[in-house]
C-alpha cells in the first residue's frame, strides 16, 4: 500500500503540448519540485520537442531531460512512419495516430528517472474525456502501471512507493484549458498538432488540432494557436 506523500521531487512527462504544459503548471502549483521529461522517438516533426524545452525553461524545473528513443524504426503509427498519412477527418475506433506502447514506454523510462532523483510522483498529462481514443490513456492503464511501478522497483518493494498522478484524466479539454488558464499558463508556447511545420504552425485540421479548438471554444477562452497561413 502506497503511503501518503509531502510534495517533494517529481518528475513530470512534457511533451510540448497543451495536457502536459497544465499537468506541469499543476505539479508546481502544488508545490512539488519538479524535473520534465520529453522523448525524442521519431515523431514526425520537433516543433513540440523545441515547446517542451521553453516550456521547461520558462517554469523553471530543476533539469530538463530529452530521450532518444527509436519508435520510427518499429512504424505502425502515422505519426512515426511518413509512409502512413495523418487522418483529417474523424476516425472510428483507434486512430492511426496511436503510437503502440507509447505510453508504457514513457512512463517507464519516467519512472527510472524518479527511482534515480527518489522523487515518488510520476505527472503524466493523459485525458479519457476528449481524446483519441488510445487505450493506454485510459484510468485502468494509470492504475496497472502504478501496480507495476511498485512491483519492478527497489523503492516499491521497499515499501517506499510510486504514485503516477494523471490530474487531467476526467476533465473535459475546456475543463483542462480553464485550469491552466488559471494557473498562467501560456498555452501560445504549446503544440498540439501531429503535423505541425518546423517552426510550430499547426494544420488546423488533425485529431489534436480539432480537440485543442473544440476545448478553447468550450472554454470560453481565446485560442492562441499558431496556424499555417494565419500566423496572428
Amino acid at each position: 500500500m502506497i503511503t501518503a506523500h509531502t510534495p517533494g521531487k517529481a518528475v513530470v512527462l512534457l511533451s510540448g503540448g497543451l495536457d502536459s504544459a497544465t499537468v506541469l503548471a499543476m505539479a508546481q502549483s502544488q508545490g512539488y519540485q519538479c524535473y520534465s521529461i520529453s522523448f525524442d522517438y521519431g515523431q514526425r516533426h520537433r516543433s513540440e520537442l523545441n515547446a517542451a524545452k521553453a516550456l521547461a525553461q520558462a517554469a523553471g524545473v530543476i533539469e530538463h531531460k530529452v530521450i532518444g528513443l527509436d519508435f520510427d524504426g518499429m512504424g505502425g503509427s502515422a505519426l512515426t512512419d511518413t509512409d502512413v498519412a495523418v487522418p483529417e477527418q474523424a476516425q472510428q475506433g483507434i486512430p492511426v495516430t496511436y503510437v503502440p506502447a507509447r505510453n508504457t514506454v514513457f512512463l517507464a523510462l519516467a519512472l527510472g528517472w524518479a527511482e534515480v532523483l527518489n522523487a515518488r510522483d510520476i505527472f503524466i498529462g493523459v485525458n479519457a474525456v476528449d481524446y483519441s481514443g488510445y487505450p493506454d490513456c485510459r484510468p485502468e492503464f494509470v492504475a496497472a502501471f502504478e501496480q507495476l511501478a511498485n512491483l519492478a522497483t527497489r523503492a516499491g518493494v521497499e515499501g517506499d512507493g510510486f504514485r503516477i498522478q494523471a490530474p487531467l484524466q476526467h476533465l473535459s479539454k475546456a475543463e483542462i484549458v480553464q485550469a491552466g488558464t488559471r494557473l498562467g499558463v501560456d498555452y501560445s508556447q504549446t503544440v498540439s498538432c501531429y503535423q505541425a511545420s518546423e517552426h510550430g504552425l499547426a494544420c488546423g485540421r488533425c485529431d489534436s488540432c480539432r480537440l485543442r479548438a473544440e476545448g478553447f471554444a468550450a472554454a470560453g477562452v481565446v485560442d492562441p494557436t499558431r496556424y499555417a497561413g494565419r500566423l496572428a
